[in-house]
Order: C-alpha cells, then sequence, then structure tokens
C-alpha cells in the first residue's frame, strides 16, 4: 500500500455518470477506497464525506470515493445518498492495485489516501478508519496540509 512520500499514480475511471475521469494529483485530493455501495458502513463513510464535501471545496480539495462496484451501481447510490463527489467505479481492481489498496472477493480494503503535489501525503489505515467521522479526520488534516489552523 502507498504510504507518505510515495509519487501518486496516475489513474482513470469512469464516475457515477460514466465519464472518464483522471484526477490531478497536483492538487491536494481525497481518495477514499470503500468495500461495496449499499452497505453500512460505507453508506456512513459516503454520508460522512457528503456532508464536508462544502468544506473541502472550500479549501479546493477533490474528494473521490472508490469501489469494485461499476458505474451504474454508483449511480443509484449516489441517486440514493445524494453524494455530490465522484464515485470511480473501479470494477477490475485497477485503480485499487495503483494504490496498493488489496481487493478480495469483488471488494477494497477501507482506505483513505491524502494526495497532493504528485505524492501521498497521508494514508489512514483501514483497521483504523472507522467510517463515521473519518472525513472531518481528513478535512483536519488537508486543513494542517495547507496551513490553516482550525
Amino acid at each position: 500500500m502507498l504510504e507518505s512520500g510515495d509519487p501518486a499514480p496516475d489513474v482513470t475511471a469512469r464516475n457515477q455518470d460514466g465519464e472518464s475521469v483522471t484526477p490531478d494529483f497536483t492538487e491536494l485530493t481525497v481518495v477514499y477506497f470503500y468495500p461495496k455501495d449499499f452497505t453500512g458502513g460505507c453508506t456512513i463513510e459516503a454520508a460522512d464525506f457528503q456532508a464536508a464535501l462544502p468544506e473541502f471545496r472550500g479549501l479546493g480539495v477533490a474528494v473521490y470515493g472508490v469501489s469494485m462496484d461499476d458505474a451504474d451501481t454508483h449511480a443509484d447510490f449516489a441517486e440514493e445518498e445524494g453524494v455530490q463527489f465522484d464515485l470511480l467505479a473501479d470494477p477490475d481492481g485497477t485503480v485499487a492495485s495503483a494504490f496498493g489498496v488489496p481487493t478480495d472477493g469483488g471488494h477494497t480494503d477501507r482506505v483513505t489516501f491524502l494526495v497532493g503535489d504528485g505524492e501521498i501525503v497521508a494514508t489512514y489505515d483501514p483497521a483504523l478508519a472507522d467510517p463515521a467521522g473519518h472525513a472531518r479526520e481528513v478535512l483536519a488534516d488537508a486543513r494542517r496540509e495547507l496551513g490553516i489552523e482550525e
């Protein structure tokens, strides 16, 4: 799994609207991997990032959720849960592999990366990433990275 200081991979995937998306990792960006749409912890985590989205966007920080679900499932999930950031479809695990995120049985581990200036700024251990409140932790780290005190 990629760690702080590692180069950010170049990745492209389809979002919930079927559009090809290539995140700009020269800008501060959150990429969070989650196991599956419409499951308890994943729904909580998506709602958590959605609630903090105005603050992330106010800082100029993009947020991407990634799972091995397809774009159609992401579209249904985004609509039902009111998700307004890109959910990237990674059905073959290419994006997960680029970040070194394990895939097992068609699911990724729950892990988050804060990326900026073309490298990994922080990696959030999946064993410690509680879906509830996790977005606030990442937001606080993004503020620190940008030199903004809370």
